[in-house]
């Protein structure tokens, strides 16, 4: 199979060799590689595409057929942004689904609401300001407009209620903050 993005590349174990694998993979490499005439082996990211890194973190291997399904889902997806990347983790990771038995529909379905960066700091406070606003706009008006100094808004506190389920994503230099209201 054809892998038609960017995934990054791969380290490895072969189990007939006992040994790591002495080269550094490419998905495509992963995807083809033949069990019975190469010998059993697993595979991971090697971390050189962060977004691949992060799909598969709780996992200690991947295989072709996943690296298929990824790649089948970012066609769908309409490209490899990190935009899709934390959409595809939001939903294996967080919210449990198989990546095999994902859609576009699915993906795009869930609430989720992402916002990018260079800092942590700045990403919560522009998303704490904008959700405020986005979910209690009569409340944001008022403090909008409030000329009392004592009248503060704590993104914070705001960000880390149980209203929300917020992660803190590095990809690389840019950083991700995901938001979903539950």
């Amino acid at each position: 199979m054809e892998i038609d993005f960017d995934l990054g590349t791969f380290e490895g174990f072969n189990f007939r060799d006992q040994s790591a694998i002495c080269r550094i993979l490419t998905a495509a490499e992963v995807i083809s590689w033949d069990h019975d005439k190469q010998g059993e082996a697993e595979f991971w990211p090697s971390g050189d595409r962060p977004e691949v890194a992060m799909l598969f973190k709780s996992r200690s291997t991947v295989s072709g057929a996943e690296l298929c399904e990824l790649n089948r889902l970012l066609n769908e997806l309409g490209g490899d942004d990190a935009h899709h990347f934390l959409q595809i983790h939001y939903a294996i990771n967080v919210s449990g689904s198989a990546l095999s038995d994902l859609t576009r529909e699915q993906v795009e379905d869930y609430p989720l609401q992402i916002f990018f960066g260079t800092s942590f700091l700045d990403v919560r406070r522009e998303a704490a300001y904008e959700l405020f606003e986005l979910y209690y706009p009569e409340e944001y008006r008022v403090w909008e407009k409030s000329l009392c100094d004592g009248l503060i808004f704590d993104t914070d506190w705001f960000l880390d209620s149980p209203v929300f389920y917020t992660e803190e994503i590095r990809l690389g230099d840019q950083v991700a903050l995901l938001v979903v209201a539950q």
